[in-house]
């Protein structure tokens, strides 16, 4: 249950509060939007709709392009909304809930690129095995777990937020509900929210980072030993530059945000880099997949 609290709903004053600017940032916004949807929405098009493109490789990608279509939708369409009102109130259960799912999309992405470095790891460095390691089973498990993961996650941060004491302002000087500027309109203790958030979150992002740098480490050890080749490394990893890309610009801005304490960044940066992981981020990741993808660019140019 919710806790009971003076704040009954919050104002998010958003990117900034020069009304002129409003309807400016209305437009960038949305266009940013509409790009997102269409690159995502088209890459999700063609592996479902291509047959070449039904393997685990392609499944991944497939995921990653709906997270970032529902990861966009979190944030972006109560943005768009704020930008065109002078109220720009959510309620408290709305707050809690687009808090909620934005940390299943974002745990459930950083962990999917922990797969599709797995992925590449196994393509690579064991060809002869790739079927029968990334058979549809284990794909479907690897799926499921992390779904459980990061449901229970993401429901940890909603309910330990949600049982806070919000008895002084409800002005939230972000984007959108998130864990860290809840945590500052908060009256009494919250040091074990704190905690949770550098912890729980840390473990879950540099984890998956981890993994994933650990994959390409042993890629280019084992391609090196095996190959002595310099040209055929470069040409064996530039089929995993678009991943390692992708993974660069989604891990970097989620360290600065959640991992660094608190008194390192200022309101305007974390927004800055919030606006880079949940606007810009989905934005990019089909055009890089786009232009480093054979595979992609010659399933789009069938289907068109």
């Amino acid at each position: 249950m919710l806790n009971q609290t003076s704040v009954t709903e919050f104002l998010l004053l958003g990117v900034t509060d020069i009304q002129e600017l409003q309807p400016v940032l209305f437009v960038i916004f949305l266009a940013t939007y509409i790009v997102s949807l269409a690159g995502n929405g088209a890459i999700l098009m063609v592996v479902i709709s291509d047959s070449r493109l039904h393997s685990p490789t392609y499944c991944f990608l497939g995921n990653l392009s709906c997270l970032d279509i529902c990861y966009s939708t979190v944030t972006l369409p109560k943005m768009l909304g704020n930008f065109l009102s002078t109220l720009k109130t959510i309620s408290f259960l709305g707050c809690i809930s687009q808090l909620h799912f934005f940390h299943v999309l974002g745990s459930t992405e950083s962990m999917l690129l922990a797969m599709m470095g797995f992925d590449r790891f196994v393509a690579m460095c064991k060809p002869l095995h790739y079927t029968l390691i990334m058979n549809h089973q284990v794909c479907i498990q690897m799926a499921v777990t992390v779904w459980i993961i990061v449901f229970f996650h993401a429901l940890l941060y909603s309910v330990m937020t949600s049982h806070l004491n919000f008895c002084g302002s409800n002005h939230i000087h972000h984007i959108f509900c998130d864990v860290k500027p809840l945590l500052e309109l908060a009256c009494g203790t919250i040091e074990l929210n704190e905690w949770l958030l550098n912890t729980v979150t840390g473990t879950i992002a540099m984890g998956s980072f981890f993994l994933t740098f650990l994959s390409y480490v042993y890629i280019i050890i084992y391609l090196f030993f095996k190959t002595h080749s310099c040209s055929m490394l470069h040409n064996a990893l530039s089929t995993c530059a678009s991943h390692f890309s992708v993974v660069v610009l989604f891990f970097v801005p989620v360290d600065f945000v959640y991992i660094h304490p608190a008194s390192s960044s200022s309101v305007d940066q974390d927004q800055i880099i919030a606006i880079m992981y949940s606007v810009v981020t989905p934005v990019l990741n089909p055009l890089i997949y786009t232009l480093r993808n054979k595979e992609v660019k010659g399933a789009l140019r069938r289907v068109m």
